[in-house]
């Protein structure tokens, strides 16, 4: 059983991040699951820190675009808005090129709050960063 209020495709998504931090970056959404969200970020100049790696940053942009943008397509938008509260990221990996993936789902989706895990890995499905977002789900005025 879906949990999408709106039936969510990857081009969908990738239009909606047009002209966002998610373009620059270069994060792309691959798949939608029923109660998960993909994409990928690439590991390069734009994304790592001056010693070559890949910035914890650009980590929780990647982790904190795909919660929020799966919060966001959970509730009706018309009447509400999901703003993001809080994240955590524990960094277990170093990564210095390639590609990473990061995978999204839902671990509580409630009236006003909603937290979601979300799991960044390489290429070959090592783990390289943990998060949790924590969002708020706001009436529109």
């Amino acid at each position: 059983m879906s949990i999408w209020f709106h039936t969510p495709t990857p081009e969908k998504l990738n239009e909606q991040a047009r002209h966002t931090l998610l373009e620059q970056l270069e994060i792309v959404f691959t798949e939608v699951g029923d109660d998960y969200l993909v994409a990928t970020m690439p590991v390069d100049r734009r994304t790592v820190q001056p010693a070559g790696l890949l910035h914890g940053g650009a980590s929780a942009a990647l982790a904190e675009s795909l919660g929020s943008f799966g919060a966001y397509l959970t509730v009706d938008a018309r009447q509400f808005d999901c703003v993001g509260i809080e994240i955590n990221a524990n960094h277990v990996r170093a990564k210095t090129d390639g590609v990473v993936t990061g995978r999204a789902k839902p671990i509580h989706l409630g009236r006003t709050t909603q937290v979601w895990d979300i799991r960044i890995t390489d290429e070959r499905e090592r783990l390289i960063c943990a998060s949790r977002l924590t969002v708020a789900v706001v009436k529109k005025r």
